[in-house]
């Protein structure tokens, strides 16, 4: 069964941004599923713009920044 973005449900979302990126962090459930957590990165292209990018490894800014927000999208999942 292919992916439907209509069965998708955001339940959870909080970003932080610095002057470089922008991390996402989500609780999504999709078709009423289990709820899982998400976390996604933007980066600014040269024009100021965000476009997606792999998460891939977070500085120690990003880590403690974010923190927070999963400790809040954990709570959410309950």
């Amino acid at each position: 069964m292919p992916f439907n973005s209509n069965l998708d449900e955001s339940l959870f979302s909080k970003a932080w941004e610095s002057d470089e990126a922008r991390l996402t962090v989500k609780v999504c459930s999709y078709n009423k599923g289990p709820k899982k957590l998400q976390i996604s990165r933007e980066n600014r292209d040269p024009e100021g713009n965000f476009r997606f990018a792999k998460l891939g490894r977070m500085s120690k800014e990003e880590a403690a920044a974010i923190l927070p927000l999963i400790q809040e999208a954990l709570k959410s999942m309950d």
